[in-house]
């Protein structure tokens, strides 16, 4: 089996036995390393608005400050819902999924023909962030229910039919990144889940051979330009080239140390585009150097950690799943942002956990990781 996980015979029947929330178990850790990575992030939004007062209404700073607030509150309200009640309403929060994927899409706003943000009360929602979490409910409730017969087709099968409106939805924003993180999304359930490599294979194959049809019918010539500047960002330093270039200088200034918070050349005197949002990264290399880049990376492997080792230590299959959803959701934005800053990886405006300023992320991690807590608190035999 492709999984690390728990023995069916110590998983927990929440509707014959209560389970007591057992507080002493609570993961100090894993609050405390997403704390230190929100932090970074308030960091970044504080040198992002250093032309300006940092507590001014409508900086990045204070709607970084403003967002925090909401993803505690958010944090606080997961961990102490019963996660079991999920697992309950599951199918009706898919149809809330889609229903909000919907509304995006015919409501939304956004530069050119991008339908992605809906605005409520003055503050832009990002729908599809929401939905990454929502969607990991789902694919972890459906697995988890049918774990006698997790390598049947169709099984495979109604997970990816689960996870194929969303992704699309998404796909048609237009907004491929997103998109993208469905589907690592998809490929962490199952795989924790238990369904075989095999499986696992050739349903990567099937991606990899659908490559040339989405190319050809479903991306946006700025998407293929986007995705091919990476090759060769110089052979168009002023087009499609010219963020991955000014995204490498301010990688490279950054050196050892660093600059200096609000110190960068780069990001300071607007060379570099989109510096608070998708590239927040080479801010944070020019002016923490790489020094700072290395801290944050060893932050989200210590929080990779808690999640896979809370997932591990669950009672029941459907928190092995969410865990593996979760972990998987932030591995793949992490690698592919960075990726990307540097140079490694095509542009497709994925954004860092935590330090991507906007508050639909920051939120929608914040109610995943409130999630399983919730799973933590709730085992029958705490282990922790």
């Amino acid at each position: 089996m492709g999984a690390l996980r728990a023995e069916p015979a110590r998983f927990h029947d929440w509707t014959t036995k209560s389970v007591r929330v057992v507080w002493n178990v609570f993961d100090v850790q894993l609050v405390l390393y997403a704390l230190l990575l929100a932090i970074v992030g308030l960091m970044m939004a504080f040198t992002n608005s250093s032309g300006a007062s940092p507590l001014a209404s409508g900086t990045t700073f204070s709607r970084g400050l403003l967002w925090l607030g909401v993803a505690i509150i958010m944090f606080t309200v997961a961990t102490a819902l019963d996660y079991h009640w999920l697992k309950t309403f599951a199918w009706p929060l898919y149809l809330v999924n889609i229903g909000l994927l919907l509304i995006s899409l015919f409501l939304g706003s956004g530069v050119g023909d991008v339908n992605r943000w809906v605005t409520i009360f003055g503050l832009q929602f990002q729908f599809s962030e929401i939905a990454k979490v929502l969607m990991i409910v789902v694919l972890a409730n459906f697995l988890a229910a049918r774990q006698d017969s997790l390598n049947s087709v169709w099984t495979v099968a109604g997970a990816c039919v689960l996870a194929a409106p969303p992704l699309l939805l998404v796909l048609v924003q237009p907004d491929l990144g997103t998109s993208l993180v469905f589907g690592a999304i998809l490929f962490g359930t199952l795989f924790l889940s238990g369904v075989s490599l095999p499986w696992i294979g050739l349903l990567a194959a099937a991606v990899v051979a659908a490559v040339p049809i989405a190319w050809s019918h479903v991306l946006k010539d700025y998407q293929k330009q986007r995705l091919l500047s990476f090759l060769d960002p110089t052979a168009d330093p002023q087009g499609s080239g010219y963020q991955l270039v000014q995204s490498q200088i301010a990688v490279g200034s950054g050196g050892v140390g660093g600059k200096g918070l609000t110190n960068g050349s780069q990001g300071q005197l607007d060379f570099l585009p989109e510096q608070s949002t998708d590239f927040v990264f080479a801010t944070l290399a020019e002016e923490l150097g790489f020094v700072g880049g290395v801290a944050v990376l060893l932050l989200f492997c210590a929080l990779l950690w808690r999640i896979l080792l809370a997932g591990w230590r669950a009672d029941d299959p459907f928190g092995v799943i969410f865990a593996g959803g979760l972990a998987s959701m932030i591995l793949f934005q992490v690698l592919v942002n960075i990726g990307m800053v540097i140079g490694i990886m095509p542009v497709t405006g994925i954004p860092l956990p935590f330090i991507t300023h906007g508050g639909a992320s920051l939120v929608s991690i914040a109610v995943g990781l409130g999630i399983l807590q919730s799973i933590n608190l709730r085992q029958s035999k705490p282990r922790w």
